[in-house]
C-alpha cells in the first residue's frame, strides 16, 4: 500500500456555524477535522458533528488549495456527515472497504486531512454507547490515537477506506490506561448513501429524541445535564436523576436505556420514565421529538 498517494484523497474540513445555532454553546461556532473524498465529483464523507448546522464549508487538499464547500446531511443514527465541495478539488475517490471483516489485531493506518498519520491496530470492535443519544452495535477502537481525530480516515492493509473517526476514549486493560480512538464503520454508509444525497437524511421515521445527557454507572444510567428548550427540560428532567425504568421496564445500562426509549415509536411519541431523585421515586412523561427539528438546516451557498 502506497499510503503517501491513498492520502491524497483526505482533506481537512473546516465549518462555520451562527452562534445562534443549538449545537453551538456544545460544538463551538469554529469546527475542524479531516474528511474522506468517495467519490470523484468531491463528495466528502466525515464526521457529522464537524459539519452539524454549518453556514460555511471549507476543503483544504494536501496541496494547500482552498475549495468552498456545502453541508449535504447529518445522519444522527451512525454519525455520518456528507459534503459537497463547490469548487474543483481533482482529488481521487479512495474505494470503500469492508469494516465487517476488520478483525482484532489488524494493522490499519489513520490519516487526517493534514498529511499526519499514525500505524495502528484494531484493539476491539464493540457496542458503544454515547452521552448524546448516540448508539452503534459495533464500533472499532484502534491504538494509538491520532491527536486529530475528527474524521480521519481509517485505512486498511488494502488501501481501502474502513471508517471514519469519531471520538478519543481511554482503554483499561491489565491495569494499565491507554488512549484509543473510536471509529464509526464503513459499513453502515452504503444502506443509507442514496437517501442522505437525494433527501438530506435517511427515509424513516426519525427516533425518539429526549435531549438528555447521560452516564452510565455502575450499570445505572444517570442525566448529566439536559439540553435547553428540549423534551427533558420541559418535562422537568433534571440532571443527577437516576433513570430505573421506561414503560415499566428495568434500565439495564445506556445502551439499553436508549434501546428502550427507541422503542417507544417514532419521535413525537410520548417515553414514560421511572425516575430516582434524592432518594424518591416518581414517574416523567416525556414528550418526545426530532432532533433535527432542532437544527438549523444547511442553506446552499
Amino acid at each position: 500500500m502506497n499510503i503517501h498517494s491513498i492520502m491524497r484523497s483526505v482533506v481537512t474540513v473546516r465549518a462555520i456555524i451562527p452562534q445562534e445555532a443549538f449545537t453551538a454553546d456544545t460544538l463551538g461556532t469554529t469546527r475542524e477535522g479531516s474528511g474522506v473524498v468517495i467519490r470523484e465529483d468531491g463528495l466528502v464523507l466525515t464526521i457529522g458533528y464537524l459539519i452539524t448546522e454549518a453556514e460555511e464549508v471549507w476543503l483544504t487538499a494536501q496541496d494547500g488549495r482552498v475549495v468552498p464547500a456545502h453541508a449535504l446531511a447529518y445522519d444522527q443514527t451512525t454519525g455520518f456527515g456528507l459534503v459537497q465541495a463547490l469548487g474543483q478539488l481533482g482529488l481521487p475517490a479512495i474505494n470503500l472497504g469492508d469494516s465487517g471483516k476488520v478483525a482484532i489485531g489488524d494493522e490499519a493506518v489513520f490519516a487526517d486531512g493534514a498529511g499526519h498519520y499514525v500505524d495502528a491496530n484494531i484493539v476491539a470492535k464493540q457496542e458503544f454507547a454515547g452521552y448524546w443519544e448516540y448508539l452503534l452495535d459495533e464500533a472499532i477502537f484502534i491504538a494509538p490515537a491520532h491527536p486529530s481525530w475528527g474524521g480521519a480516515a481509517l485505512i486498511g492493509a488494502d488501501g481501502r477506506l474502513l471508517g471514519i473517526g469519531s471520538l478519543l476514549l481511554q482503554m483499561e486493560r491489565a491495569d494499565q490506561s491507554f488512549d484509543i480512538n473510536m471509529v464509526v464503520p464503513i459499513d453502515l454508509l452504503p444502506p443509507i448513501l442514496d437517501d442522505l444525497l437525494t433527501r438530506g437524511q435517511v427515509n424513516k421515521p426519525p427516533r425518539p429524541w429526549l435531549g438528555a445527557f447521560s452516564a452510565e454507572s455502575d450499570g445505572k444510567v444517570v442525566v448529566v445535564s439536559i439540553a435547553g428548550g428540549s423534551p427533558a427540560a420541559k418535562a422537568g428532567l433534571r440532571p443527577g436523576d437516576v433513570i430505573s425504568d421506561v414503560r415499566n421496564e428495568e434500565v439495564q445500562g445506556l445502551a439499553d436505556f436508549y434501546r428502550k426509549v427507541w422503542d417507544t415509536g417514532p419521535a413525537g411519541s410520548e417515553v414514560p420514565l421511572r425516575v430516582l431523585r434524592e432518594g424518591r421515586e416518581s414517574w416523567l412523561r416525556i414528550k418526545s421529538a426530532d432532533r433535527n427539528s432542532f437544527l438549523r438546516r444547511p442553506q446552499l451557498q
